[in-house]
């Protein structure tokens, strides 16, 4: 594909394009054969100069390509030149093939990827007994300070919410739930 007339370098664009369209529009192994053949060994050197290994740079030439074959039909000869084109492709191969390469690997012992340990049978068993002591001594509470305790903590409501819906005074929700919480720590203290 090499002449040495003047225009030559138009006319060898021209013939890269018209082999590019002829791989978009009917896949033609020929034309891709040519483009392959002529710009493989320019991509692989040039990956090699901007810092690929030549084992590196033969993979990605090779993905350089592919992607040559599989995007012909993206390829418009108004905005380049196939060569501008093909270069483009094997250096954004490169700077993926770097990303990939930056990005740590995983370590399986890492302990924050190891799972928590499963609890002890009798750690289980000593907090299903307190649980079930918190719910009781919840249950022996009053009614009106068991209801303001139960919006406050399983509900998550403010003490302001608390009052509005109750329609109480503020100063009267916070003395009641000070006043539960004070009985909920001597039944449970009495209990352990």
């Amino acid at each position: 594909m090499t002449s040495t007339g003047p225009g030559s370098a138009d006319l060898e664009r021209a013939a890269f394009a018209d082999l590019v369209q002829a791989i978009a529009e009917r896949q033609d192994r020929a034309a891709f054969g040519a483009l392959f053949a002529h710009f493989a060994p320019r991509v692989k050197g040039y990956l090699i100069r901007i810092g690929a290994d030549a084992a590196q740079a033969e993979e990605l030439t090779q993905e350089a390509m592919l992607a040559v074959w599989r995007k012909a039909a993206s390829f418009d000869r108004r905005q380049s030149s196939v060569a501008t084109w093909v270069f483009t492709i094997a250096r954004n191969k490169r700077i993926d093939g770097l990303r990939r390469d930056r990005r740590p690997e995983l370590d399986p012992a890492d302990p924050m990827l190891v799972p928590a340990p499963p609890a002890q049978a009798d750690a289980l068993y000593a907090l299903a007994q307190s649980e079930a002591r918190i719910k009781a001594a919840v249950a022996a509470l009053p009614a009106e300070q068991r209801d303001l305790l139960e919006l406050a903590f399983y509900e998550d409501r403010s003490h302001r919410d608390i009052a509005a819906l109750r329609g109480l005074p503020l100063g009267t929700v916070k003395s009641r739930l000070r006043l539960a919480l004070g009985r909920l720590r001597k039944a449970i203290g009495e209990i352990e």
